[in-house]
């Protein structure tokens, strides 16, 4: 019996001018250069509880998924950017000090400081800036519960605020165009067809499994866990919020897990939020994209062999 869709397991993000496509420990990273050719780099990522029982736990695993996708994702991203930097820039002071301190360390010691400042970032714009602006309803608003509801909707303004104005920049939209071939890519072969450019071009550029439906759903639950936490201290409310973080992300990976592997009403609907959500984070590719999303597909994924374990006939 023919299968409508099924899941290939696959995933993968956008990078500066390319796809990057991860199937199980293996990723490749195809990147579209100046001159037109498409570089290809495949190697291995080995999570950073690569062996642990730990990855295989439901609820706790996606705390590790998460922190495994943002380092790679930053890594991928770094990866692309080498071959658009300008060779006529001159080392800042901060990468001079960098390499006469760590040396040869300098790159990655300059890559962790980059991370750490994205998480600081990102936790001061979506936990202490909605719950500081939340906390100025306290004079007005005694129930702790509807105080709670109303930070989540703040943070969840500040979100697709965020969204919204980023996708105005012209970098950005070319960084959506390729998300959207990414998408499109395990798109086609999910519902059974050959993995060509015109056959990649007719498939839809929305997935359930998106990071960008993975972080709605992360600031849903959060709405729904911050309403429970009844503590008079705002520190220790903060604290209680920095300590939910992981829970929060392992509640939502368990969902968009559930909902790439099912496809049935519920799911649809559940799942329904996030997909219009990637109307903004996805755009249309040109074939030029296209063929740089199969390149890295093709660098990872069996793809001729997924459809004929899966499918009764391949459509061409």
């Amino acid at each position: 019996m023919k299968k409508k869709v099924c899941n290939s397991g696959i995933g993968g993000q956008a990078v500066l001018e390319g796809v990057m496509m991860k199937n199980k420990e293996a990723y490749a990273i195809a990147v579209r250069k100046a001159d037109g050719d498409i570089d290809l780099e495949i190697t291995e990522y080995h999570g950073v509880m690569h062996g642990s029982v730990l990855t295989k736990i439901p609820f706790i695993r996606g705390v590790f998924n998460f922190a495994d996708s943002f380092i790679l994702g930053m890594r991928s991203i770094n990866h692309s950017s080498e071959f658009y930097m300008e060779e006529e820039d001159t080392p800042t002071a901060f990468d001079r000090f960098l390499a006469k301190v760590f040396k040869d360390k300098a790159e990655k010691i300059a890559s962790g400081f980059t991370i750490v400042l994205s998480i600081l970032i990102a936790m001061g714009l979506f936990i202490f800036l909605p719950y500081y602006l939340s906390s100025i309803f306290e004079r007005y608003i005694m129930n702790s519960s509807v105080l709670a509801l109303i930070e989540g909707l703040v943070r969840l303004v500040i979100f697709l605020l965020y969204i919204v104005l980023i996708t105005m920049l012209k970098d950005i939209k070319r960084l959506y165009m390729y998300h959207g071939a990414e998408h499109k890519c395990i798109n086609c072969l999910e519902h059974g067809h050959e993995l060509t450019v015109e056959n990649v071009r007719k498939a839809s550029r929305l997935h359930k499994r998106c990071g960008t439906s993975f972080l709605l759903i992360v600031m849903v639950i959060s709405i729904i866990l911050f309403m429970f936490i009844k503590v008079d201290n705002p520190a220790l409310r903060i604290v209680f919020r920095l300590l939910l973080i992981p829970v929060i992300a392992g509640i939502s990976y368990e969902f968009i897990r559930f909902a790439g592997r099912h496809d049935n009403i519920l799911v649809n609907i559940l799942s329904a939020p996030g997909m219009m959500l990637q109307l903004l984070t996805t755009k249309e590719p040109d074939d030029d994209m296209i063929e740089v999303a199969i390149k890295s597909v093709e660098g990872v994924f069996d793809w001729k062999d997924f459809l004929d374990q899966n499918f009764d006939e391949a459509q061409a």
